[in-house]
């Protein structure tokens, strides 16, 4: 069967014209013109049968049936840029732009701190960083996604990166007055800080784990929110009870501005994972990155309790590990 490489042709602008957002903006990504990226695409939406993008005069969006084939294609797009680059010779040069789309938590108090040096480590190498705890179309336009939680049935590749503990703090002047719960059920009496969970659009449930044994507590709070540096300040400033996960809190710990709480019910640990989208062997900038952040997880473990897959292993989405 003979190639039509209009298509091929077709799924780079198609790719161009997602990121850029705008049919003008991937012409200058493209060195084409506007109208040029205009018959591209119409020309993949005639081959296809399928609208791609809605259009406006502001704005291109895609349709439904344009967010699957580009889900679909971006991870042959990406195995055909790393063969190019093998076939070039340069399978281990890390350089270029990598995207990556970070947990707000993970990126303020883990990444960012070290960005400097990943970056010192790749002089060639350019970092876009977008900053989301939402899944929902979270590989669109970047290279890698790093989420906490459990993995959701999905195509892509996940590869767990850390399991840290979940902790109960709270400030000094906040148990000074309000008394030290012994019990998890005691803080059914406490103010407490809660914090929405982004998938479901409720608070975390609170859970204590202790020697398998999971206890819930139907804690009440009036302050919620889905910023975990907006909850940490709330409970330094002494206003409740927050629970947090223990990679990256060192700072608060080590200073004394909180304190852990019930501390023989803290074993509960909760996953953060790296995904991809290609199934192949990722780019070198990809791996180079997974690595960064393995080892300064690991650098961090002996500090927050947290475990580092120091084997990196990966499994599909649809097989958490």
């Amino acid at each position: 069967m003979s190639f039509d490489a209009r298509i091929l042709t077709g799924i780079g602008v198609l790719n161009a014209v997602t990121e850029a957002g705008s049919f003008a903006g991937a012409a200058e990504a493209l060195d084409m013109t506007p109208s040029g990226v205009s018959r591209a695409v119409a020309r993949l939406e005639t081959r296809l049968g399928v609208r791609l993008f809605d259009r406006n005069p502001r704005s291109v969006a895609l349709t439904e049936e344009g967010r699957q084939f580009h889900a679909q294609v971006l991870p042959l797009l990406t195995s055909l840029e790393e063969a190019a680059t093998q076939v070039a010779g340069a399978s281990t040069t890390i350089g270029g732009r990598l995207r990556i789309n970070v947990d707000p938590w993970f990126s303020r108090m883990v990444l960012a701190p070290r960005l400097r040096e990943f970056l010192s480590r790749y002089p060639s190498l350019s970092v876009e960083l977008g900053v989301s705890n939402y899944r929902e179309e979270m590989m669109t336009g970047v290279d890698v996604a790093v989420r906490f939680g459990p993995t959701e049935p999905s195509s892509l590749i996940a590869r767990k990166l850390v399991e840290t503990r979940v902790l109960t703090c709270a400030a000094p002047a906040y148990l000074k007055q309000h008394g030290e719960p012994l019990m998890p059920q005691d803080l059914i009496q406490h103010e407490t800080v809660l914090f929405r969970d982004p998938q479901t659009g409720r608070p975390f449930p609170w859970e204590f784990h202790r020697k398998g044994k999971v206890v819930d507590v139907q804690v009440r709070g009036r302050m919620v929110t889905d910023d975990p540096s907006t909850a940490i300040a709330a409970c330094v400033s002494g206003y409740g009870v927050f629970q947090s996960l223990e990679l990256g809190l060192s700072p608060w710990l080590r200073t004394g501005k909180l304190v852990p709480i019930l501390s023989d019910w803290s074993e509960e640990r909760y996953p953060l994972y790296a995904y991809y989208a290609s199934r192949h062997l990722p780019p070198a900038k990809i791996r180079a990155f997974l690595d960064f952040v393995q080892e300064i997880i690991v650098e961090d473990a002996p500090r927050s309790g947290a475990h580092g897959n120091r084997s990196g292993s990966r499994s599909t989405a649809t097989n958490p590990k």
